[in-house]
């Protein structure tokens, strides 16, 4: 089996947002049929066709993720399979190790000439492990490519004071959207939603409102 069908659970909206394609991939331990990936699939159609796709390792029923190389040759698999049915732009947008991965992607295709429209990260994971001084930053240091972060203030793999650091330090362009409450995935508490008076779904809504205003510049 292949990690990438590109016939397989695209997701698309109408006009000519179509011209926009997104290669959205998972984080290590939700693959793309998992209920908080299918949302973020849904709230991106609003935008573009959408194009999930999962690990070999996912797909093999492991639950450790293979090394970084591997990761990046299937990401790179799924990147021409996407390239092969659609010649418009394409974002790279990836949960967690799958941001980080497209991150490594997006650098390494633009020495080969491939272009990489944008890159879209949602929760990166800055501090292996949890770990601050195991920073995983270099990779983002080195990027050229226009990058968007949407991170979680309940996040502990981004605590937003080295985050900011870093993307202080960064040479690409880039933009943040700062989910309040939010943690790894995103997600608000219950009790922090009701204070603020506002569901889910809108938090949601807001972040694609976000990347919708990110690829517009």
């Amino acid at each position: 089996m292949i990690p990438f069908q590109p016939d397989d659970g695209a997701m698309t909206t109408s006009g000519s947002a179509r011209d926009l394609a997104f290669l959205l991939a998972p984080g290590a331990g939700a693959p793309s049929s998992h209920p908080r990936m299918q949302t973020f699939a849904r709230i991106l159609s609003r935008l573009g066709s959408v194009h999930p796709f999962d690990y070999p390792y996912m797909i093999a029923g492991r639950k450790t993720p293979d090394r970084l190389p591997c990761l990046i040759d299937a990401h790179r698999a799924a990147f021409f399979a996407l390239r092969q049915i659609h010649s418009g732009p394409i974002v790279l947008i990836g949960k967690s190790m799958g941001g980080r991965v497209g991150c490594h992607l997006a650098l390494q295709e633009l020495a080969l000439e491939e272009k990489v429209e944008a890159l879209v990260c949602l929760g990166y994971p800055l501090c292996g492990g949890g770990d601050a001084s195991k920073l995983r930053d270099q990779v983002l240091l080195d990027l050229k490519t226009p990058a968007m972060f949407v991170q979680g203030t309940r996040d502990a793999l981004c605590p937003l004071e080295l985050f900011e650091d870093v993307r202080g330090r960064m040479s690409a362009p880039t933009s943040a959207h700062i989910v309040e409450g939010g943690d790894h995935s995103l997600l608000v508490s219950k009790t922090l939603l009701k204070a603020r008076g506002v569901t889910q779904d809108e938090v949601d809504l807001g972040i694609a409102d976000a990347i919708e205003t990110f690829l517009k510049r």
